[in-house]
């Protein structure tokens, strides 16, 4: 029988598997034909690279944005609805530079506190899909 581990503290760091996961990329819906508004918002404002989609994938629209270790695949959905709930949380190591560009460029920043250890903010993409960006308070001396 396999039985399920108790939840652990959030601030652990020993939650493995056999399995050696990670994220390779996140995916987010665009509307058809909306590829240069993307463009826009993820390469000219946040300050992302687009990479080529290969092939066979990019007759199907979209765009490919990838900068550090973020990569987000921005994929065409017929009935497109923007994720305003599920969202991808992306480490930042400069938070407020980063919020500092956004509005520079005309997006809104939410701030919100409210996460363990945590400063983040808020933001609406082109198309109103919810992205949260969130860096580690620094180490507190004793």
């Amino acid at each position: 029988m396999n039985r399920r581990q108790q939840a652990l503290p959030y601030g652990t760091t020993e939650a493995t598997s056999p399995f050696g996961l990670g994220l390779h990329h996140v995916q987010l819906a665009l509307p058809p034909g909306e590829e240069e508004v993307c463009r826009r918002f993820y390469v000219d404002a946040f300050g992302m690279t687009e990479v080529e989609k290969p092939p066979v994938l990019a007759a199907r629209g979209g765009l490919w944005v990838r900068s550090d270790a973020l990569e987000i695949h921005l994929g065409v959905e017929e009935d497109f609805r923007p994720a305003r709930k599920a969202h991808p949380g992306i480490l930042v190591a400069d938070l407020d530079a980063l919020a500092a560009r956004l509005t520079a460029h005309g997006i809104e920043v939410t701030r919100d506190d409210n996460f363990p250890g945590h400063r983040r903010f808020y933001v609406a993409d082109c198309h109103g899909n919810r992205l949260e960006f969130l860096s580690p308070h620094p180490a507190r001396e004793s």
